[in-house]
């Protein structure tokens, strides 16, 4: 005989989920207590850090990631970085407490009442098993749906004594060997098509999706782009949580833009826009025109069935999205006789004024930025100054987040450096996105995580102020932010931290962070505004 506990961890040790992010409450003590000593624990102070720090660990190692909440109230705290994964289309196991099975219909306190519907509309498969015995098979179960395409959150709620509970080992034997895998081929037919369509098209044009790098399709990509001479174009930034293309190759073009008319109208002259990676489109903000001008055909290349169903124009292929790029390549009879893609074009860099702006702060990061560095971002408006300056161009090297929200930066960079310890991240915030996840500089001194933080401070909610003039609205409450400091925050939990002003100061405070071992943030005041450049 053999319990559910014991069970479940073996499950995870043959998945390779040694470490769990979480945030303890009673009714999860019966199965963390005690932890294996080849089990690693992470605790955010607030549940959705430890989903945020999932997120960012599930995306930068490629695995599904275990994220442990305490029943409702957890749940509850969790459910917006839930959305966010989901977004991001992060493997992720959810795991929550439950009360005791024979307090649960009385609704004792701290049951989670209907707690399969809770986090359902944001997950892929939300379940509460039955018995006792059915949580080693749940828990697999809900493995599979995590790690199969496109990838997502799935939840499982577990009263807290069935943990203790004992079961015959063949219960579950056969749930810990199964292996479930789910890349999908296009079909030869499909691919033939493709390529003709590709072949015999004037000014085609290549749109780089997230889902290239998060499938291994960045090489792929690049072989097709210089073989049949395809300027290239990154899908807008409201939807890219991963880069798909180096953006330092002479054949990059810049980024869309998010909104349907100026979108469509960079797409025109274009007979075909081949679009691998990405929904079509991350729309926003509403600005009205044609989805794509005269003349011009789509077709994408993706592994949701649900991007390919709801996009609004375009032919689509649902496979996998590297596999289907490497397809295209080897059914291609050789490059293609076009012209060379255009230069890109350069934006004016801002006029130099009293305070840095946005694009002089990545500028002078980008001077410093080690050679396999990784960006996690949540500056919204300095996104596009610090993609111009930057020009990332290795894969793995940047996660933001698709959801709209805030939250993810400060929280996921923790959990991509614990991923990829090799590699330095540097999480670039805003005073205001820090203010979100702000326990999670808890996490990194208590774990040493050896993160750099840069912080620009711009005293207000630029990118709102910036929706509010393209809105024509006027006089909204709350979007400054006066006397916040986010490095005294850091400092107070145990965060080395300093706060600059100017280029020179910013300049010797990163390259200080960036020698020093352990977690560091440089704090640095900005001119209000939006920064492009």
């Amino acid at each position: 005989m053999t319990t559910v506990r014991e069970a479940t961890f073996d499950l995870f040790r043959q998945r390779g989920m040694t470490t769990i992010f979480g945030n303890p409450g009673s009714t999860e003590l019966p199965m963390l207590g005690p932890l294996p000593d080849d089990f690693r624990y992470v605790l955010g102070l607030q549940e959705a850090v430890a989903v945020g720090m999932a997120d960012g660990f599930a995306q930068a190692s490629g695995n599904v990631a275990h994220v442990n909440l305490h029943t409702a109230p957890g749940v509850g705290n969790g459910v917006g970085a839930i959305f966010g994964a989901r977004a991001n289309k992060a493997p992720l196991l959810v795991t929550a407490g439950q009360q005791a099975r024979s307090l649960i219909t009385m609704q004792a306190n701290l049951t989670n009442r209907d707690a399969v519907e809770v986090p359902k509309p944001y997950v892929k498969w939300s379940h509460e098993p039955p018995r006792a015995a059915d949580v080693p098979y749940a828990i697999a179960q809900a493995i599979h749906h995590a790690s199969l395409p496109p990838a997502g959150p799935a939840f499982v709620s577990i009263p807290m004594d069935d943990w203790l509970v004992e079961i015959e080992p063949v219960d579950f034997s056969t749930q810990i060997a199964r292996t479930v895998g789910g890349r999908a081929q296009p079909s030869p037919e499909q691919v033939a098509v493709l390529a003709e369509r590709l072949r015999s098209a004037r000014n085609p044009v290549f749109v780089a999706g997230p889902d290239i790098d998060a499938s291994g399709g960045w090489d792929a990509a690049v072989e097709l782009v210089e073989s049949q001479r395809l300027p290239v174009w990154a899908s807008p930034p409201t939807g890219g949580n991963r880069i798909g293309f180096p953006e330092s190759h002479p054949a990059f073009q810049g980024m869309l833009p998010p909104a349907v008319g100026p979108l469509g109208e960079t797409l025109s002259g274009h007979d075909l826009v081949l679009v691998a990676g990405s929904s079509i489109f991350p729309y926003y903000p509403n600005i009205p025109g044609d989805f794509l001008a005269d003349g011009t055909s789509l077709i994408a290349i993706t592994s949701d069935p649900d991007e390919a169903a709801r996009a609004p124009m375009g032919d689509a292929i649902v496979a996998d999205v590297a596999l289907t790029l490497r397809a295209l390549v080897d059914a291609l009879p050789g490059p293609a006789e076009r012209e060379a893609p255009p230069a890109r074009v350069e934006l004016d860099p801002p006029a130099a004024g009293d305070e840095l702006t946005g694009g002089e702060v990545h500028a002078t990061l980008a001077e410093l930025f080690p050679e396999d560095g990784i960006v996690v971002l949540e500056s919204p408006s300095s996104t596009v100054a610090l993609r111009n300056q930057l020009r990332l161009s290795r894969p793995g090297s940047y996660y933001f987040s698709a959801s709209g929200g805030l939250g993810f930066g400060l929280s996921a960079a923790l959990g991509v450096q614990l991923a990829q310890p090799q590699r330095q991240v540097v999480c670039v915030l805003g005073e205001g996105s820090a203010q979100y996840a702000i326990t999670a500089f808890w996490t990194a001194a208590a774990y040493e995580i050896p993160v750099k933080f840069l912080v620009l401070r711009n005293n207000e909610y630029s990118i709102l102020k910036w929706f509010a003039s393209l809105e024509n609205v006027t006089g909204a409450p709350a979007l400054d932010l006066p006397r916040l400091d986010v490095a005294a925050t850091a400092r107070s939990y145990n965060v080395p931290a300093t706060s600059v002003a100017g280029r020179e100061e910013l300049h010797g405070a990163l390259a200080d962070a960036l020698a020093q071992d352990g977690p560091r943030l440089v704090q640095v005041d900005v001119a209000a505004g939006m920064a492009l450049a």
